[in-house]
């Protein structure tokens, strides 16, 4: 171990919340991840990279082990954890809260959760913010375990060319005033992430605000701008542009959401309304007759017929009255009708028969002797 002497900074660390987040994901067995305590910036130990080249980041580390952090690796219990505090605080429809509890208990659970949960797109959005919120104070509780002053880029209401100001002088004693008066704000800003709330964070209380829609702006980040990097480390550096937490995935299998969504929709994860596809086909294919009907050469039209192709070709015709109809509506005026029943002709009708007249019989009152 060197006993290397390394600059100072003079403000609070400005990190990448959802870069860790995403890092903190994705790291297990096979995937490292290192933050630097210096300067802020995150090592991926690439497997994929060459002998040499990881030969040298391993000598690097090794060297200078007081200067780096590994990422800790989310435990089988831990991500069990997430799961059963999600659908006990969280799914309250009780079909649906029996079984993810089910397949929390069963193999490949975590696989199983994320591809239950997409597929039902009311708890979906829950599980963002749930999963949002869990992993921020666990991001927390280990930047504070490591003793690192830092500030989350993304909670920062500065100017983005301030804000690269205080990355260009992050090592500057002497800096102009604007940089002077952000780093309090920096310092100020820190001190939150290690009150009590910044861990156990509680509704305000008091009568709530007015409900107002709320206008969700992806905040301005700025690019990465690190002065100390060793060359045997600028390889392995992770930069992933990260600006929210929707293209971070729960899943331990799939490294991108990409690949995610790609499984799911190979597999029965999006569904298909077959009566609309069967309907839209049908009313293709009554377009598709139309236009042959109307490119036929050598043949007049009628009246009726040049109506009727155009009512389907439209989808809707006006009444006489302003009014809209329907194609089955139109077409019905040019189908011919069903079976009506015939007229029957002047021999066909039957004559009448006469028929017998009853006559009321006279009653005659007998004269009383």
């Amino acid at each position: 171990m060197a006993t290397t002497k390394y600059p100072v900074a003079h403000n609070p660390l400005l990190l990448r919340f959802h870069r860790l987040m995403d890092a903190f994901s994705k790291s297990d067995d096979e995937r490292d991840f290192y933050l630097d305590k210096i300067e802020g910036f995150i090592l991926y130990g690439d497997l994929d990279k060459g002998i040499k080249e990881l030969e040298e980041l391993e000598t690097e580390l090794l060297t200078h082990e007081s200067r780096y952090c590994i990422l800790p690796k989310m435990t089988f219990y831990e991500t069990k954890k997430f799961m059963e505090g999600f659908v006990n605080e969280k799914v309250y429809d009780i079909d649906t809260k029996e079984k993810l509890l089910d397949i929390i208990q069963s193999k490949e659970a975590r696989e199983n959760f994320l591809e239950f949960i997409y597929d039902h797109l009311t708890e979906l959005e829950k599980w963002q913010q749930y999963y949002l919120e869990r992993m921020r104070i666990r991001i927390i509780e280990w930047l504070r375990s490591q003793q690192i002053q830092f500030v989350f880029e993304e909670d920062l209401e500065l100017p983005k060319n301030v804000v690269e100001k205080l990355k260009r002088h992050l090592f500057d004693a002497k800096v102009s005033k604007d940089v002077a008066q952000s780093r309090e704000v920096l310092v100020s800003k820190s001190k939150t992430y290690y009150s009590n709330e910044a861990l156990n964070p509680r509704p305000k209380r008091g009568r709530p605000p007015k409900q107002q829609v709320k206008i969700e702006l992806e905040p301005q980040l700025t690019g990465d701008i690190y002065t100390t990097v060793p060359p045997t480390c600028r390889l392995f550096l992770y930069l992933p542009d990260i600006a929210n937490a929707t293209s971070i995935t729960f899943s331990s299998r799939y490294a991108t959401m990409d690949q995610f969504l790609a499984s799911l929709r190979g597999s029965a994860g999006i569904k298909v309304n077959k009566e609309l596809e069967a309907l839209s086909q049908r009313l293709e294919s009554l377009r598709h007759l139309s236009s042959r009907l109307s490119n036929i050469d050598g043949e007049v039209i009628g009246e009726k017929e040049t109506k009727l192709l155009n009512a389907v070709s439209q989808g809707e015709v006006l009444k006489e009255d302003g009014g809209k109809r329907g194609i089955l509506d139109v077409v019905k005026g040019f189908l011919p009708g069903g079976k009506k029943e015939k007229k029957p002709s002047q021999d066909q009708v039957p004559q009448k028969q006469p028929s017998s007249k009853s006559v009321t019989p006279i009653h005659y009152k007998k004269k009383p002797s």
